[in-house]
Parts: structure tokens; sequence; C-alpha cells
């Protein structure tokens, strides 16, 4: 296994605006039987970010009160949760896993859950309400409007297409703190880190790529990697202040 090390500097600000330029071709599913793996850890180092305040101005019986929460989920050794992981323009490769439902955006204690998820372009999303209030869902490439829909009852579901790749930004019209995101991929090789911070990403083709990492703190970054026939090459992505 080779390790590429790669330090990344970032000056810190509040939530980063998230771009991403799709590749004009749509994704081939093809074989791939000489394949490699990227593996990899993003760690922050040094002092950990500032907390954000996170404000609820009405519906504190399901919403709760006033409180701080991270801007960066750090585990063991400031490990960095939730950040995606892709390659960027892979234009042909391994076939898409199988789904057997549909992707889901929760309204859950005035809260998106998953906070951060991964969805294949051209699919769908289900966006559920599991709160007792009205929740008013709206995602947004940059300032463009992907979907917006009132769920104005617990227990309410629709569901919207994602038509284009990229990074889509999810709010809530009816609380203003609630906020969430979507990478919509245009290719299977991408990843969300866990709580250890490590991210995999399996049979890709032997070749020269761009690794692009996106935290909704940090914004987005790019690493060469090298990916050889059968071998693992492991990137580890340093975060600072």
């Amino acid at each position: 296994m080779k390790l590429l090390r790669v330090v990344l500097s970032f000056t810190l600000f509040a939530v980063a605006p998230a771009t991403f330029t799709p590749a004009a071709d749509a994704y081939q599913e093809t074989p791939v039987t000489d394949g490699g793996t990227v593996t990899g850890t993003i760690v922050f180092r040094g002092s950990p970010p500032p907390m954000k305040m996170i404000i609820p101005t009405k519906d504190h019986e399901v919403c709760g009160e006033i409180r701080e929460e991270p801007n960066i989920v750090l585990g063991e050794g400031q490990t960095v949760q939730d950040a995606v992981v892709f390659l960027k323009g892979v234009q042909a490769g391994k076939a898409w896993e199988p789904s057997t439902k549909t992707p889901e955006l929760n309204n859950l204690k005035c809260d998106f859950v998953p906070h951060v998820q991964i969805v294949p372009v051209e699919s769908n999303i289900e966006i559920i309400n599991s709160d007792a209030v009205l929740h008013a869902t709206h995602g947004f490439f940059g300032k463009r409007t992907v979907f917006s829909v009132t769920l104005p009852n617990k227990g309410d579901r629709v569901v919207r297409p994602l038509k284009k790749a990229g990074i889509v930004r999810v709010e809530c019209d009816a609380h203003g703190w609630m906020l969430g995101w979507i990478y919509v991929a245009d290719s299977p090789y991408a990843a969300v880190t866990a709580k250890d911070g490590r991210f995999t990403i399996t049979d890709v083709p032997p070749g020269a790529y761009t690794l692009v990492a996106w935290h909704e703190y940090t914004g987005m970054t790019e690493v060469p990697v090298v990916v050889k026939v059968k071998e693992s090459v492991s990137v580890q992505i340093e975060l600072n202040k």
C-alpha cells in the first residue's frame, strides 16, 4: 500500500459556498476487473473550530432551546466526520450499487437526518416530516431552487427528483437554523467520512484522477491521486485552521 500525505490549509469561515461542475458526458457502467482502491482519513489539526449558536425561534417543544453545536464533528484524534470525498469526472467504471429503497431526507426534531448524504444523479429523494410541526424543506444549488416542499403534518412524505450533479444545500423555510447537505453524485466513486474520519472508494479503473474533498465548513479542495492495477493508495488529508 502506498501512502500519499497531503496537508491542506484553510481560512475558516461560516458555511462555505459549494460549487461543482459535473462532467459533460453521462457516466457509463462497464466491468472493472483490474481496479484499485483509494482509502484515506481526513483529520483537523490545530484548535477545534468555534462552536455555532443554534437559536430556535419557535416550536420549542420539538426544536429545543438555544444551544451550541460544532461546526465540524471531530472524533478521536480530531478526525473529521461527514466530509464528502469523490473522484472528479470519472467517465466510466463500476455499476451503481443496487438500492432497495428511495434515499430519504427526514425532518426530525427540527434537524435534517442524515445531515450529509450521497444520492446518485437522476434518482429521487423522499422528503419526510417526522415532527408534529410544519416544515418547509427547500433545496438549493447556490441560489437556484432544486426542490421546495411544504410538509404540514407529521408523517407527510413527498418524493422529488435530483436531476443535476453537485452539492445541494437544504434549508427549512419555517426553521431558519436547520441545514443539511446532499451530494448528488455523477458516478459511484464517492463516500462520506465515518466517525473515525475514514473513507474507502473501491473498484477504481487504473489511472490518474483528481480526488475532491468537501466539508460544509471548510469548502472544497482537490488532490491528485494515481490508482494502479489492483493496488490500494492511501491519502491522509489534514485540515488546518
